[in-house]
């Protein structure tokens, strides 16, 4: 008898919890972010999309074998080596870099063995798209162009909120200083075919 009104005293103790706890945010002051005219709210180790240091890559493949679910694709014409001095990595040419994402899980796996720390999980939290094959993101098109990370359809367009100018005027100042060697390892692309 004792046993069938602990269980009583236990249900109805549980319910109450879980209802004070729900009232408590219920009446909570909500916060909602005006996005796109504010920003989102990314906290410090927000995995989003790439970006890739295409100057520092050795094409070693440890981020490809890392990968749980075989979304990178590496092409190399021969071994390439860091150069001790400037940092940047030499010999062969790195042909191809991409990710698919259209299957990438945002584990970050893929950043953890890189042994020249080139692959790095971003701060793009929309990359949306029309077909599949805008899924696919080829970084050594993005090195031509100058840009370590790619950019949504959205921000391509003019009239941005003021941070996503700013968003975008830090990507392309990080690769900025770096855009010479960019193109010199596309170079050597085209000299090893």
């Amino acid at each position: 008898m004792n046993e069938y009104f602990r269980n009583i005293y236990k249900t109805v103790r549980t319910i109450l919890i879980g209802m004070k706890i729900t009232l408590k945010y219920h009446f909570a002051k909500t916060i909602t972010l005006q996005y796109p005219d504010v920003a989102p709210a990314l906290q410090p180790r927000y995995r989003g999309f790439h970006y890739f240091e295409i100057e520092k890559c050795i094409a070693c493949d440890q981020c490809a074998k890392a990968c749980p679910v075989d979304c990178i694709y590496i092409e190399k014409s021969g071994p390439r080596k860091i150069d001790k001095e400037s940092g940047v990595a030499r010999g062969g040419a790195l042909q191809r870099y991409a990710i698919d994402y259209s299957k990438c899980m945002f584990c970050a796996l893929c950043c953890e063995p890189c042994p020249t720390e080139c692959i790095h999980m971003g701060n793009i939290h929309d990359l949306s798209g029309y077909d599949r094959e805008s899924m696919i993101v080829e970084f050594t098109e993005l090195a031509k162009e100058g840009l370590q990370t790619p950019q949504p359809l959205w921000m391509q367009r003019a009239g941005l909120p003021k941070w996503a100018e700013e968003r975008k005027r830090e990507w392309i100042e990080r690769g900025e200083p770096l855009r010479a060697e960019m193109m010199r390892a596309l170079e050597e692309s085209k000299a090893g075919k």
